[in-house]
């Protein structure tokens, strides 16, 4: 029998698990934090005036959206606010989840989608009104299409469909990755996790991922700058995207996002940015160096705005060059200054490696040959995923020689201290395990790596592996621990049952704890 689950912690469990099945619309939080319908009135301006949410669903009026509109936005969360629980359903999604698709505990996404069509019997002329699902998952491709089945009818019929639609979304399971899940909505059946909209009326809807984006289409205006964009990414370099609309500048924002994928972006990001924003005043001041971010922008006004930011991608709508979409050009900063600034990439950044010519001219000859773009994303993220992988596998290799030999651990002494990372040792390796092992790019591979090391991506990559070898270390020595019990005799047995509980709890903190110390210049040199 395990001394620490006994009778009573069995009777706690089941309480424990009746109260949760009786939290109201626990089901529908474990998907969603809140539904927002905005309404824009030209005397009383935007109907929920006390938050950010009312600014970031309307696109600009530079936009000139008619019709239907979808884009998507980020937010910080307030200050104050506690996500979650150290023990609840949070931390289990985000420890069996991939790192693309965890929670965000500090952030909010917002889904819109955006109607603006004209109306007589309104004093402005306009019908202007945004229905929003706020939700700390990343699923954009899922929410978005979520939305494409409920705003329509929601336009139509108000606030009875949209309460029915939140009731059956509290009769959804909770999200799990790696399980296909049944999610009922409006007579349409979500399958996820490959999720197949098998809609119950008509023909069916088939949705292949909950938050991957159409990679060639973000990029399809600068797939000769893919290289560059790739390394701004990983650096996390301050970056502004200029767009013609939220959808363009949203959708280029996440696509650059998940470019270094798997590795984590531990940079901030905003897909969709106004001058209304809390943090406006934080991310245009000039009396410091612009921060590690990503803005998505539409208002004009930013041009004037951000000419002391490092790099900033201004597109436009896609032009045709023949058969194939017109590529924008690299230009000095020094031309941006005027609000009708041409599209092209505002940056004196030099590239450490050399551009993959094989992979352009593979897209662009999809292009001639009508190549589906779903087939012509797919090449582009293998690409972009081998390259990342290319990148940190020498990482990892180096990472994984710190760790202590298992010999080493012992029961009767403190776990084994991983050894120091150091960046000399590690450049040492690069002759004869370096990326050039899986990759064919030829360039300054060290350079891009040094660079890499003074990166918040580097910091949080770190950060995450030290916590996972630490978690790792304990466990061994726990195992340990737990196998020379069974050599000793009874009257050591309650010393070492009491050294296998704080080692329990030591690791156990380890699991849950939000965040972790940073290294110290003691153990990165």
């Amino acid at each position: 029998m395990d001394p620490f689950d006994g009778p009573e912690s069995h009777k706690i469990k089941l309480e424990a698990s009746a109260e949760e099945a009786c939290v109201p619309w626990s089901r529908f939080s474990a998907w969603l934090e809140c539904v927002c319908v905005v309404t824009f009135d030209l005397e009383l301006g935007q109907a929920i005036e006390k938050t950010s949410i009312c600014y970031l669903s309307f696109p600009d009026s530079y936009s000139g959206c008619l019709g239907d509109t979808q884009f998507s936005f980020r937010l910080r969360q307030s200050v104050g606010r506690v996500s979650g629980s150290w023990f609840g359903e949070e931390d289990k999604y985000n420890r069996d989840a991939p790192l693309i698709l965890q929670k965000e505990l500090a952030h909010f996404y917002g889904y819109v989608y955006f109607r603006q069509v004209k109306d007589v019997s309104v004093k402005r002329g306009y019908f202007q009104k945004s229905l929003v699902l706020v939700s700390r998952l990343p699923y954009v491709q899922l929410f978005q299409s979520l939305l494409q089945i409920i705003a329509p009818e929601y336009f139509e019929k108000l606030e009875p469909c949209l309460e029915a639609v939140c009731n059956e979304i509290d009769q959804w399971p909770p999200p799990v990755p790696g399980q296909t899940l049944n999610l009922p909505v409006m007579g349409v059946v979500i399958f996820s996790v490959s999720l197949v909209f098998q809609n119950l009326l008509p023909a069916p809807m088939v949705l292949p991922t909950i938050h991957e984006l159409d990679l060639f289409k973000c990029f399809q205006s600068v797939l000769i700058h893919l290289q560059m964009l790739w390394e701004l990414m990983l650096l996390g370099e301050p970056l502004v995207v200029m767009a013609p609309s939220p959808t363009i500048s949203s959708e280029t924002v996440l696509a650059l996002v998940s470019s270094i994928c798997p590795l984590r972006y531990c940079c901030d990001f905003r897909p969709y940015f106004t001058i209304h924003d809390s943090e406006f005043k934080e991310y245009t001041t000039r009396t410091q160096a612009p921060p590690n971010v990503i803005l998505g922008v539409t208002n004009p006004f930013f041009i004037k705005t951000f000419q002391c930011w490092p790099h900033v991608l201004r597109l436009g709508e896609v032009k045709m060059s023949g058969d194939l979409p017109k590529q924008v050009k690299v230009k000095k900063l020094a031309k941006l200054k005027t609000l009708d600034t041409k599209p092209g990439i505002y940056t004196a950044y030099k590239t450490f490696l050399h551009k993959d010519k094989a992979l352009i001219k593979r897209l662009l000859k999809g292009i001639q040959r009508k190549r589906p773009s779903e087939v012509q994303s797919a090449i582009l993220r293998r690409h972009l995923l081998e390259l990342t992988q290319s990148f940190i596998i020498p990482l990892e290799r180096y990472l994984a020689s710190l760790m202590p030999l298992q010999r080493s651990v012992t029961p009767w002494k403190t776990p084994p201290q991983i050894r120091p990372f150091s960046q000399d040792e590690f450049m040492a390796t690069l002759d004869h395990a370096g990326p050039q092992l899986t990759s064919m790019l030829k360039g300054d591979w060290m350079g891009l790596y040094k660079r890499f090391f003074r990166s918040p991506n580097f910091d949080g990559w770190y950060r995450l592996r030290h916590r996972e070898m630490t978690q790792k270390v304990e466990c061994l020595h726990l195992e340990a621990v737990c196998d020379s019990v069974s050599t000793e005799s009874k009257a050591k047995s309650v010393q070492s049952m009491s050294l296998i509980q704080n080692k329990i709890f030591s690791i156990f903190k380890y699991m849950v704890l939000p965040h972790f110390h940073a290294p110290t210049p003691s153990n990165i040199y």
